[in-house]
Order: C-alpha cells, then structure tokens, then sequence
C-alpha cells in the first residue's frame, strides 16, 4: 500500500508487518484445508498445485490441470516470467485449475508493480472460501491504491471487509487499510469511525498487533473537528 504522510510510522509499521501475509493467504487458506503448514509463498503454491490435480472427465479441465502444473514446477525452479506466462494462459482455460492460475497470476503482477493488470486477474478470479475471496479483494484494494485511485480503493476494502465475515484477525487488518484510505482522502470522520468498530468489535487486535487504536482514534477525532 502507498505510504501516506498522515500515518504515524507505529501504526505504518504494525499495518505493514501484517500485510506481508496478505498476498500468500489465499494459498495458505487452501493449504491449511489439506493439514498443511509451510511459511514460504513458492512452496505452498507449488504444494497446493500438486494436491488440486485431480482426474477430470472433461479434456479441458484436465489440460488446464497440467498446465497450471507446468507453471508451479516454473516457479518453483526460479524462472518467474516464464511461470507468469504460463499462469496467464493457465487463466484463459477456466475450471478450478485456472480460476487458480488467475490469482496466481495477480499476485505475481502486484508484486511486479503491475497493478492495473493484477486487478485484470482478480476480477477473473471466482473464490470458493470466505478469506480467499477476501484477500483477493484486499490485493484489489491495494493496486488502486499504489495507481492513487483512492475511491475504488475504499469500494474494494469494503468488499473485503463484508468478504471476510468478522473473521477476528482479518476482518481488522482490512478495516486499518480502509481507515488509512480514508485518512489520505482527509475523511477523518469516517476514519475515525473506524477506529471505534475495531475497539468495540475486535477488542484484542490492536493489543495483539502492537497497535495503539485509541492513540489513532483521537487524532481522527481531533481533526474531524477541526
């Protein structure tokens, strides 16, 4: 997310440390459904693609199988561009395979600064879990903000926010990166408002971050009124 000014380096920092779990949570979300545990991006993706093939009767939904394959095993072995490439065509194939592939695809592009097309891959992308749709939602909130497109930033952060269904630990993380929005557009009330929800709703969050909510609640406060 785009550095603001306003935003006091405790909570730019607590907000960043969290936020570096957010681009591999929609494969850790899919991970964990298997009983696995693995702290590296590449690694869990390339595991997630080896327990998700499975046998197809449709020729299509096989094919997209492989090649989503192809393309864990290419980034898996270092050679991002050609596994970019390859999950970009995996996404045009469809079925489960490629409406994988997409998110995939999203991912690599917003870490490649290339938001205008991750936001193309997100919206391809149909997630089947609450979180992952979610996280997909948040990345979507975070590229319009690195292309200073602040009102559709809040329109996605918003959507994660439903998306995430009060899930304690993300459902915060996404209403801090809507308050930080909404800081930058100089809606204080609205950041402010924020705040308040996350105190009343999420008590144990700011604590457990090292976030001092009711620190950044009064300077939201304090300038509404000014």
């Amino acid at each position: 997310m785009a550095n603001n000014k306003n935003t006091a380096p405790e909570t730019q920092n607590a907000i960043d440390n969290l936020n570096d779990n957010l681009t591999d949570l929609s494969i850790k979300v899919q991970n964990n459904k298997k009983g696995l545990i693995a702290g590296l991006v590449v690694i869990i993706l390339v595991i997630v693609g080896i327990l998700l093939f499975n046998s197809y009767s449709s020729s299509k939904a096989e094919k997209a199988d492989v090649a989503v394959g192809k393309a864990d095993i290419s980034l898996f072995t270092g050679n991002d561009s050609l596994a970019l490439a390859q999950y970009k065509q995996t996404a045009e194939l469809g079925h489960d395979a490629g409406n994988r592939a997409s998110l995939n695809a999203a991912i690599m592009l917003y870490q490649d600064k290339q938001y205008d097309e991750a936001i193309k891959y997100i919206d391809k992308y149909s997630p089947k879990e609450a979180l992952v749709g979610a996280a997909a939602l948040s990345l979507k909130g975070d590229c319009y903000v690195n292309t200073d497109n602040l009102p559709e930033a809040v329109k996605a952060f918003k959507a994660a926010i439903k998306q995430s269904d009060n899930n304690p630990y993300y459902t915060p993380f996404f209403m801090l990166k809507l308050a930080r929005v909404y800081r930058a557009q100089q809606d204080y009330a609205a950041e402010a408002k924020l705040y308040e929800e996350i105190q009343k709703n999420y008590p144990q969050y700011a604590a457990a971050n090292g976030i001092n909510i009711e620190k950044y609640l009064e300077r939201a406060r304090l300038d509404a009124n000014k």
